[in-house]
């Protein structure tokens, strides 16, 4: 029973094909193209105000030099929201249910930010290791501490997004399960279990979408540590 749950975690293969890479490329055609006309049609118009609000409110507590981020993060929201709502369509796939695809997204991007505080300003970025003010006997301990927050941060990011992800998926199958095997012998009951699952359903929608945001939001304040 457990195995045959966790095997919607597995990439399916058709011809000997993995469909993961069907899956990481599917979302950008999702989205409409721009068009040469004056005016733009309803989808592309709340399109480009909900890029231009999420872009005010990511980089408003961002200084200027990491603004240059912008297209960046906001195309790894666009993907991470497309990647995380694919997989609630039926005979498809989650690829951000790997733990191994998000600690490839996280652990670069945080690199980055690490990399761009070294060269900038190297003194600031250590000063972050060492509080102000800590006494003498404590300054080995806290440099310590620091130094496995700072380098547990990309696997904070991977584990989030993964775990948030999984568990919604699983209680949904179990909840799909439960109402198939109730059905012909209490209708009633599968029938609240099925209203459970749509609500499930929808609540997941949120978490998808919340989970690309709150990935995306935290680069953006690691961004502002090292800019």
């Amino acid at each position: 029973m457990t195995l045959s749950l966790f095997d919607q975690f597995m990439s399916p293969v058709l011809l000997g094909i993995p469909l993961i890479g069907l899956a990481l490329t599917l979302p950008w055609l999702l989205f409409p193209a721009p068009t040469s006309r004056w005016l733009n049609n309803r989808l592309l118009t709340l399109q480009n105000w909900f890029i231009q609000r999420f872009i005010q409110e990511l980089l408003l507590p961002v200084n200027t030099p990491g603004h240059k981020w912008a297209v960046l993060l906001t195309s790894l929201l666009l993907f991470l929201i497309s990647l995380n709502m694919l997989g609630l369509l039926p005979y498809t796939f989650t690829p951000t249910t790997q733990l191994s695809l998000n600690l490839g997204f996280a652990v670069p991007l945080w690199l980055m930010t690490v990399i761009i505080g070294m060269r900038n300003q190297p003194t600031v970025a250590l000063g972050h290791l060492l509080p102000e003010g800590t006494p003498t006997p404590l300054i080995p301990v806290l440099i310590v501490i620091e130094t496995i927050s700072l380098f547990i941060r990309p696997l904070a990011l991977g584990v989030r997004l993964t775990a948030n992800l999984t568990a919604g998926h699983l209680l949904i199958q179990l909840i799909a399960m439960a109402a198939a095997t109730l059905l012909p012998l209490m209708p009633a009951v599968a029938m609240l279990a099925t209203i459970l699952m749509v609500l499930l359903t929808l609540l997941e929608i949120a978490v998808a979408m919340i989970q690309a945001y709150v990935f995306t939001l935290l680069l953006s304040l690691y961004l502002q540590e090292n800019v």
